[in-house]
């Protein structure tokens, strides 16, 4: 989202802010930290909504709980057509048959929100290809890589926090 996240911290409802719990990293209202300060770390599960955690190779995967603050101001999107949309729901790669749009100037590994053909996002992904690369590339070809999907919910519903 680039600069963009100065919006997810300084909103009209108030101040937000990020904070790492256990390899995680939590969005959060001041207020809610600061009642979450009196909650022992042991007893914390999880103080706001999770965007992600570190890998044990203190590598940053996204999570599909971030989702919601995120897609609204995402610099670099694609769209799935209907067809592709389940696909991608069960984890799977977007492959260029499956692709309805791709904006301008997206770069090759670039994150992507992915949306369905009616605006609703889906997930999150990375390029694999750039938007001049996909033009060319055969039906078959990955053009955006899975990393996470709305579909988690119900795939992971008792690890997500």
């Amino acid at each position: 989202i680039g600069e963009n996240i100065q919006l997810l911290v300084d909103r009209p409802d108030g101040t937000y802010c990020f904070r790492l719990h256990r390899d995680r990293v939590y969005y959060l209202s001041e207020k809610l930290l600061k009642l979450a300060a009196s909650v022992p770390r042991d007893s914390l599960v999880a103080p706001g909504s999770c965007f992600g955690k570190f890998t044990k190779s203190q590598k940053f995967r996204l999570s599909v709980t971030a989702l919601d603050f995120l897609a609204p101001y995402a610099k670099y999107k694609v769209w799935v057509k209907p067809g592709s949309e389940q696909s991608f729901l069960y984890g799977n790669h977007v492959l260029k048959s499956g692709l309805g749009r791709i904006t301008e100037n997206t770069a090759q590994y670039q994150g992507v929100v992915v949306y369905s053909m009616a605006d609703v996002p889906l997930g999150f992904g990375v390029a694999a290809k750039s938007t001049q690369e996909c033009r060319k590339v055969d039906p078959l070809a990955i053009v955006v890589f899975h990393q996470a999907d709305v579909g988690e919910y119900v795939r992971n519903e008792d690890t997500l926090t």
